[in-house]
């Protein structure tokens, strides 16, 4: 099974950055404020990137060094071929 590291938009236009196995589930966690504290005071909008890795160890150092990076370049990450989200249409489509 693989781990998604996401990107979501959120309401005060900042970026935050998670991993899991059910990436569409733990958004809706995140918007039912059952996910991570970073949503209390901020609304989850919409998932803006996906990267997939085979484990759990990849996709924590990828969302690591995704964390570390400023905003201006993951605006740039969103728009790079690295987005695998256009290749996930159906999927991330969020009632």
């Amino acid at each position: 099974m693989p781990w998604f590291i996401y990107i979501i938009l959120c309401s005060d236009n900042s970026l935050y950055t998670g991993i899991s196995t059910d990436p569409k589930r733990r958004f809706k966690e995140h918007k039912n404020t059952k996910g991570a504290k970073y949503f209390y005071g901020r609304s989850p909008l919409k998932i803006v990137h996906i990267e997939t890795q085979p484990d759990r160890s990849l996709a924590s150092k990828r969302e690591a060094a995704i964390k570390k990076l400023t905003t201006k370049k993951k605006h740039i990450l969103i728009k790079s071929n690295e987005n695998q989200l256009k290749d996930w249409p159906d999927y991330f489509k969020l009632d």
